[in-house]
């Protein structure tokens, strides 16, 4: 059962109803604060079927941050392009501080400013085809991957590393994996309250093209019961699944509560994914949003050997922008189908090697996540607001 397009149609028709009319930076908005929005993994996978939605863009760019990565060329060489409009506003910025600066040192020369003389589409063109233009210019700043993957931390050095380097400047600079660090502590400590990742370091807001949207999320994980085992072994062991007697000898145990009868591949916890957003493109954003950490959701839960559960929202400031509007309504009509489900095309013995070895993220690639059984209303084109 899809309730999922339902629970966004609603969020779509409170903005349209109680939203307070703002100006941005970028464009009027309707707005409203404090949403939530929830989803059941075991419902299928959270992509919406009230417009067709761009699987492949969703699956590089979540795999882009867990890569760590913050240059758009393995965007771009993947043909995912949401980030190229940041980066080539970066690139005018940067090219007219150089223009102006020329002219303040040379008040009588005839130079034209780079933003005039290369088009966004050149721009792209370069970043694929050239490396060394796609290294300078082609960075975001220290955004997402950056964040999860190399946190930077200015600590105390140890009394050896002083004696060792023959200095008495007492600090050292450390990076922090943050998603090495979750996925450690979903497999040694699965109970904690401290299973979480945060984007938003205040000391590199300003480095980056875009502070982040979705700053932070956080995991929470609890024993399954027996039923819920048997029925994980029902759907995912094929010789279980396939028996024609439901009273299969096998199947018992796990009615028993001895589910060890399967080995150790049966999951024993389930695995929830909160994020927390503090600004919400309602249409065209949060679609997007939702099913990539609903992708993420199912991506850690495969390396810890969990079985994904629920998935939330939290949304700040959630907003559809007035040209947006007639898009909204349009989809508020539509009738949803039934949600898709998420088919990993990487081994069990690959999520196992990623969980003792974070570097393996690199290895994942888009073609290794299809989906299935999607069906869709046709897409809802509205212009993106950068």
């Amino acid at each position: 059962m899809n309730t999922l397009d339902k629970k966004y149609q609603d969020l779509l028709q409170d903005i349209l109803d109680n939203g307070t009319k703002k100006q941005t930076r970028n464009g009027e908005v309707l707005s409203v604060f404090g949403r939530e929005i929830r989803h059941k993994m075991s419902e299928g996978f959270p992509l919406l079927t009230t417009k067709k939605m761009y699987f492949k863009g969703i699956v590089t760019e979540l795999l882009w941050f867990l890569r760590g990565d913050t240059n758009i060329k393995y965007l771009v060489d993947n043909d995912c392009h949401i980030w190229d409009g940041d980066a080539y506003k970066a690139f005018k910025n940067e090219r007219l501080e150089i223009h102006r600066k020329i002219v303040r040192e040379n008040p009588t020369c005839d130079f034209q400013p780079w933003e005039e003389t290369i088009s966004k589409e050149d721009f792209i063109e370069s970043i694929k085809t050239d490396d060394e233009f796609a290294k300078k210019w082609g960075s975001l700043g220290p955004l997402y991957g950056k964040q999860w993957r190399s946190w930077k931390h200015m600590g105390p050095k140890s009394q050896k590393e002083m004696l060792d380097e023959n200095t008495n400047w007492p600090w050292k600079i450390t990076e922090i994996d943050q998603i090495a660090n979750l996925i450690s502590e979903l497999k040694t400590n699965p109970d904690s309250r401290r299973l979480m990742v945060n984007a938003w370091n205040v000391g590199e807001l300003d480095e980056m093209v875009l502070p982040p949207c979705h700053y932070g999320f956080q995991f929470y994980t609890r024993e399954l019961s027996d039923k819920e085992r048997q029925k994980w072994v029902i759907d995912n062991i094929d010789w279980v699944r396939s028996a024609e007697d439901p009273e299969h000898e096998a199947n018992k145990y796990l009615y028993r509560g001895e589910p060890k009868i399967y080995g150790d591949t049966v999951p024993t916890r389930a695995i929830s994914l909160k994020w927390h957003q503090r600004s919400v493109d309602t249409f065209l954003g949060l679609p997007f949003n939702i099913a990539s950490y609903g992708l993420l959701l199912e991506i850690i839960a495969k390396t810890v050997n969990m079985v994904p559960d629920e998935l939330i929202g939290s949304l700040g400031d959630t907003h559809l922008y007035l040209n947006h509007i007639e898009q909204a309504k349009e989809q508020i009509g539509r009738k949803p189908f039934e949600l898709p489900k998420l088919v990993h095309s990487k081994t069990d013995d690959f999520y196992k090697s990623l969980s003792e070895n974070v570097s393996l993220f690199g290895h994942l690639d888009p073609k290794d996540f299809q989906i299935d059984g999607y069906q869709s209303h046709q897409t809802i084109k509205a212009p993106l607001s950068n």
